[in-house]
């Protein structure tokens, strides 16, 4: 794990901290003739080295195994995205870094995966769960008030696309999160944080059916949670 968090910290250093936005910009723009490409990965070697107390006889392939591989994925990241898929490729992209740090952790301390250990009943509750309060819910939510479907008043152009969608999931995973942790209380903040923010836009606007379309769907969304939230509790107590 001190292998691990060493390798992780030299990443997060090397892509979020040393790494500013005129970097990223120069380096999707020239590719593999940007100077801060090279720079980018010169740093990646120097912390490396640095937080691996320039023990080359020992690490001397780990680091090589780091810094080619960050390399290669970011090139390949740098001449397959666009605009359109450029935040897929960023989750992509640190994946596979991730997936490589683990690798070099094994390499050195006999770290052996199985996938026994990985699909345990908590686990793979924990995974059902979550797809339940994320997409399962969305999508329940979503052919229960469609039978109303009301047409806003209000400029749908100032709205952002899908947010309503992004805004729903995360509210269920706060919600989820709180009776998980058995804050309940917390649920409260969220509902009235909520409302400041939704409904007085809806109440000023004067629509009524699109007041009581937004309300139907936030009481849904909550319910829903708190519903998976509870039956996650139980059953992770009875395993």
């Amino acid at each position: 794990m001190l292998l691990f968090l060493k390798l992780l910290l030299a990443h997060i250093l090397g892509d979020f901290v040393l790494q500013s936005n005129k970097w990223v910009k120069n380096k999707e723009e020239n590719k593999l003739k940007s100077s801060k490409l090279y720079l980018h990965i010169g740093i990646h070697a120097i912390l490396l080295l640095i937080l691996l107390e320039f023990k080359l006889n020992i690490y001397w392939l780990g680091i090589l195994v780091v810094i080619t591989t960050h390399f290669l994925i970011d090139v390949i990241k740098l001449y397959f995205q666009n605009d359109k898929t450029k935040r897929n490729w960023f989750f992509i992209d640190q994946l596979l870094h991730i997936i490589v740090l683990i690798i070099t952790t094994s390499i050195y301390q006999g770290l052996h995966i199985e996938l026994a250990n990985i699909f345990t009943q908590q686990n793979l509750l924990l995974i059902v769960a979550l797809l339940l309060v994320t997409s399962v819910s969305g999508i329940i939510i979503k052919v229960f008030i469609t039978q109303w479907n009301p047409e806003s008043k209000t400029n749908n152009d100032d709205s952002l696309a899908k947010a309503g969608r992004y805004i729903g999931i995360l509210e269920r995973l706060f919600v989820f999160t709180f009776i998980v942790t058995n804050h309940w209380e917390a649920i409260g903040f969220l509902v009235a944080a909520k409302s400041v923010f939704r409904f007085g836009d809806l109440t000023s606007s004067k629509d009524r059916k699109l007041t009581e379309y937004i309300l139907i769907g936030t009481l849904l969304s909550f319910g829903l949670a708190i519903i998976i939230g509870i039956l996650y509790s139980c059953l992770l107590n009875t395993t």
